[in-house]
């Protein structure tokens, strides 16, 4: 298939997360975004002419209906992926949902048996293993020139009332293990080139009016014996965001989103390891490079439900 091949594109959620999908796929020829779905028609309008998007909608299955319409981003409530993965698939349009793929397993599995029956290019944003930062270290795992032992991992967010990441009211609950633990049990995996075979959790009390935890902590092994810890917490009042300290036999890597420093904190340029410093870009090209290749995405539906399997456990063993 030609590499220039025009992708028609619709974005369902005009969030946060929505706004760098549209601000990375104009970065990407070829590329147009033909229509946009969110839950507030005006809010939604007022995206929609900012990016001269001719479609806007509050309804998924009026754009699934649209011809110009070949693939769907869904940058919607967690709650919602699954079931409008599904209802893309369906539709025979390729669809990357961002992460989560689900909160229950049984959803994920579903995706990926309709997923491998339509043929189509259905991608989870995992964008960890697009961030340059963990992008470097994989190489240098790959080269043979670097084992993880342990990976520290904080995630730290202050988040005592339900905001988004531009600070406005969410209509939803976000979760510290099916979102964003999600991110760090797959890099996990995917860094040490083996799967998960142990997992352990504890949380904290549950938020009154939240119903959530807001504090979490989470111990992994891989196959190869290569550990990870984890914590998470909606408490934490600064510095915000994860921070990844890589432990390896020739070294230790600190990744703080695009940012890398080795244990001396001494900064390693990681501008030359792919065409942007922006993850979220470099997944949607990825998924774009799929459909127009005819080929398995990185971070396809498939390649990270194990992640979704591992999170399952563990939810098990924290209602236990």
């Amino acid at each position: 298939m030609s590499t220039n091949k025009p992708i028609r594109v619709a974005l369902a959620g005009a969030g946060a997360f929505g706004i760098k999908h549209l601000d990375a796929l104009k970065l990407i020829d070829g590329v147009t975004v033909t229509s946009v779905v969110g839950r507030e028609l005006d809010k939604t309008q007022e995206v929609a002419a900012k990016y001269g998007i001719g479609h806007v909608t509050t309804e998924l299955d009026e754009t699934l209906a649209r011809a110009d319409v070949d693939a769907v981003i869904l940058a919607t409530p967690t709650q919602m992926h699954a079931s409008q993965t599904l209802a893309c698939l369906k539709a025979g349009k390729h669809v990357q949902v961002e992460i989560p793929l689900c909160d229950l397993l049984a959803d994920g599995e579903q995706v990926v048996a309709a997923q491998q029956a339509s043929g189509l290019v259905a991608m989870c944003g995992h964008t960890r293993r697009f961030n340059p930062s963990h992008q470097w270290v994989h190489k240098k795992i790959t080269a043979g020139e670097f084992n993880i032992q342990q990976m520290d991992v904080q995630t730290y967010f202050f988040r005592r009332t339900n905001m988004n990441a531009l600070g406005q009211a969410r209509s939803w609950t976000d979760h510290l293990l099916w979102h964003h633990a999600a991110h760090t049990v797959d890099l996990f995996a995917y860094q040490a080139g083996s799967p998960i075979v142990k997992a352990n959790a504890i949380q904290g009390p549950i938020h009154p009016t939240l119903g959530i935890a807001m504090d979490m902590s989470i111990q992994l092994q891989a196959q190869n014996g290569a550990i990870c810890t984890l914590s998470l917490s909606f408490n934490n009042d600064g510095p915000l965001g994860t921070f990844f300290r890589y432990i390896g036999d020739t070294g230790t890597y600190i990744a703080r989103y695009d940012d890398l420093v080795n244990g001396k904190e001494e900064k390693i340029d990681v501008s030359k390891v792919d065409v942007s410093m922006n993850g979220i870009e470099l997944q949607d090209r990825e998924f774009i490079a799929a459909i127009r290749e005819g080929r398995e995405p990185n971070a396809s539906v498939a390649q990270v439900l194990p992640c979704y399997q591992v999170l399952h456990k563990l939810e098990q063993q924290l209602k236990s």
